[in-house]
């Protein structure tokens, strides 16, 4: 054997040892001694959270008051409630957000959503997105505090997802298993995706869980018996959902969870209440937002600005990874509400569904899982 086989036959289980990710390490312990409560983190993730955009201009507090944009302009459904000169502001934020001018976009700038001839028309259907998607922001901010840990000001803006590209680069479609064959049906799974951190797990956890209503059933008390109602399948569906989520926010399963007992929520770290709300964050999204728009996404091949579906027709949808991009907290934490008040409005100024906050249960069941809490956060 010569010298480079012999270097390569040594090397390869160290790199297979060596887990996912290589490169140093960071650890911090965040809970009591012997508690494995320790969080591992890769310093090169500080360079994924990226420069946060300055405002357009300075918003000043005479430019929050005087004449409301529904009274200057004709059909603003949405944004009706803000001054002129704060409207015109947000509406350059989103231009730099979503379609900044300069760029390789197809009509950037205002032309994105709007036709330049008559600013007030509907007939682009990026206006009618845009006009969803604001709705759905105003939403976030207001309702869904808890899974910001109830954190003021650190809600979200167009740019917490889009980083200045029409569609999000974090998103996902229904997957549909492999082809009914005896060698080529594995089930959904058997087959590493980026979708579950490379894992052979079920590669498409989402549609059920992020997208339908199928609840987390298999960390309770009652598994594996038949009273939890979980199979083998839905608890690799289950494990690839965490993948994903450990890597859409960079952090191992102690981020969230005792590693002594991951079902058990009493040991748990805070942090997993707030997942357990960011689950039905998504899911109120993809539902009520995006899905909702229905036949509005162009069929592919038919949008002027490129697919908007999936390979089976549905929409391109959230995950956590559309906001986290890699970090714990989107932008580093970065508190861009401060610059935006506009995104805490009223968000049922338009038509649009308002579903309920689920309720985190007072206290754990015989059977908690990953989706039930021991108390609500304070909003």
């Amino acid at each position: 054997m010569n010298a480079l086989n012999k270097l390569v036959a040594i090397a390869l289980p160290a790199l297979l040892l060596a887990g996912c990710e290589l490169g140093m390490k960071e650890q911090e312990q965040v809970g009591p001694r012997g508690t494995a409560l320790v969080l591992i983190s890769d310093p090169d993730s500080k360079a994924k959270v990226g420069e946060v955009p300055a405002p357009p201009y300075e918003l000043t507090a005479d430019m929050l008051t005087g004449q409301k944009s529904r009274e200057a302009y004709q059909n603003v459904q949405v944004l009706g409630d803000v001054s002129v000169d704060e409207f015109n502001y947000l509406m350059q934020a989103m231009t730099n957000w979503v379609a900044p001018d300069g760029s390789a976009i197809k009509d950037a700038g205002c032309n994105y959503c709007h036709n330049p001839e008559n600013m007030a028309s509907d007939e682009k259907y990026t206006k009618v997105v845009a006009r969803k998607m604001l709705l759905m922001t105003r939403k976030v901010n207001a309702e869904w505090v808890p899974h910001f840990a109830g954190q003021q000001n650190a809600g979200v803006t167009c740019w917490t997802c889009h980083r200045g590209q029409p569609v999000p680069a974090y998103n996902w479609s229904t997957a549909v298993p492999d082809p009914a064959t005896i060698a080529g049906n594995k089930r959904g799974g058997n087959t590493p995706s980026k979708t579950v951190a490379y894992s052979s797990l079920a590669y498409d956890p989402f549609t059920d869980y992020l997208a339908g209503k199928e609840s987390i059933r298999v960390g309770g008390k009652a598994f594996p018996t038949a009273a939890s109602n979980a199979s083998i399948q839905s608890t690799e569906k289950t494990y690839g959902l965490m993948m994903h989520i450990s890597q859409g926010l960079g952090v191992n399963c102690s981020y969230c969870h005792n590693s002594n007992n991951f079902a058990k929520w009493e040991d748990s770290r805070p942090q997993r209440v707030t997942a357990w709300y960011g689950i039905r964050m998504v899911r109120d999204i993809n539902n009520n937002y995006i899905s909702a728009l229905g036949d509005v996404w162009p069929a592919n091949g038919k949008g002027t600005y490129g697919n908007r579906r999936g390979p089976h027709g549905d929409p391109l949808k959230v995950n956590c990874a559309t906001c986290h991009q890699g970090v714990n907290k989107p932008l580093g934490g970065y508190k861009m509400l401060k610059d935006y008040p506009a995104l805490k409005g009223s968000y049922d100024t338009a038509p649009a569904p308002a579903p309920v906050v689920a309720e985190a249960p007072a206290a754990a069941p015989a059977d908690a899982t990953a989706e039930t809490a021991t108390q609500k956060p304070a909003a």
